[in-house]
């Protein structure tokens, strides 16, 4: 079989969950991964095949998988919708001030792609006071529960989801877990998590041409611009 003379199965697992992941909308490396390896391991000839937990590829492998496929089909449009998505998550931010908002995923570390949205952490004693900030700010918005086991115990969190040209989601988070960072899944290393000075700074010493005619302009490129770049 073809994966057999091309890295194995574990790099051919990496390479499909990656294209699935970009293709199909699938979010969780969890997932992607064992759909790679069931559509793999179900072809004509491959039946009888079973994989091992040493032959499914780890998430920061498929991750590096995803970027490379990224570049190959996006290439320089991924860079304009990074600087819209920037962008587009400082100003968010500026309005969230009271909250302490802080920028994580792709948009802060660089990996966007097609279908990637904005991820903000916020912080507030009450839930309710961020939705109702939402509100004030007349942002169209719903508001998503969502238990996960941490620890070993079941924890609530409250995400508000903002549908725009660019999906916002917003995270709610106690004030005091705001200088404890989460583990990213693909490294297990502490997330990226940036404050909107941050932000700023990222968006001069990466996009500094374009944050530079945007302050003149105040335009951004359209999410038709965007579109008609992905097709």
């Amino acid at each position: 079989m073809s994966w057999e003379r091309h890295g194995g199965l574990r790099e051919a697992i990496a390479q499909l969950a990656a294209q699935i992941m970009y293709g199909e909308d699938v979010k969780q490396y969890f997932t992607a991964k064992r759909l790679a390896a069931k559509r793999l391991l179900g072809q004509q000839g491959a039946r009888s095949l079973r994989y091992r937990p040493i032959d499914l590829p780890s998430n920061g492998e498929i991750k590096d998988a995803l970027l490379e496929l990224v570049e190959d089909i996006e290439g320089d449009d991924r860079t304009r919708r990074l600087f819209a998505m920037r962008v587009s998550a400082l100003e968010a931010m500026e309005q969230l001030l009271p909250f302490l908002p802080r920028l994580i995923g792709s948009v802060a570390t660089g990996h966007v792609r097609s279908g990637s949205d904005i991820d903000l952490h916020v912080f507030a004693e009450d839930s309710s006071d961020v939705v109702a900030h939402v509100k004030k700010l007349g942002w169209v918005h719903e508001v998503q529960h969502v238990n996960i086991i941490k620890h070993g115990k079941v924890q609530e969190f409250v995400h508000v989801m903002v549908p725009d040209v660019f999906p916002l989601e917003l995270t709610v988070y106690a004030p005091r877990e705001l200088g404890q960072r989460p583990r990213s899944s693909t490294d297990g290393k502490p997330i990226v998590r940036l404050g909107p000075t941050a932000v700023r700074a990222l968006i001069e010493r990466e996009h500094g041409e374009a944050w530079t005619r945007y302050q003149e302009t105040g335009v951004l490129p359209t999410q038709e611009e965007l579109l008609a770049d992905e097709n």
